[in-house]
């Protein structure tokens, strides 16, 4: 998908089922998980695969990504759930790197 700019050939590896998890809880299906990758400048995104784990059914990447000239971009991590060789469900959390340091004390009341 990154190195051709579209989103063509990751349809098929999706089921019709599936589900995209949402940090906030709410949910997307296919078609409308699909159109949001479908808006992401892709010819311009950057992508630094950290780990990829594997274990059963379930596939873990962790990236960074990032725009040309957009900024210090985001940490990634991206969890899928494959069934019958295709991608069932996913959950991704994304972290803009600008505010790592200011995450990593959240429990804190008194950080700023």
């Amino acid at each position: 998908m990154v190195a051709t700019g579209g989103t063509d050939a990751l349809e098929p590896l999706l089921r019709d089922d599936f589900v995209h998890h949402k940090p906030d809880s709410t949910s997307s299906t296919k078609t409308e998980w699909l159109a949001d990758v479908r808006a992401v400048p892709i010819d311009r995104l950057r992508v630094e695969i950290l780990h990829l784990l594997a274990d059963g059914d379930h596939v873990v990447l962790s990236t960074r990504r990032w725009l040309d000239g957009g900024g210090p971009g985001v940490a990634a991590v991206d969890i899928w759930r494959l069934e019958d060789g295709l991608i069932t469900e996913a959950w991704e959390l994304v972290e803009p790197l600008a505010d790592v340091a200011a995450n990593l004390a959240w429990w804190r009341t008194d950080a700023a």
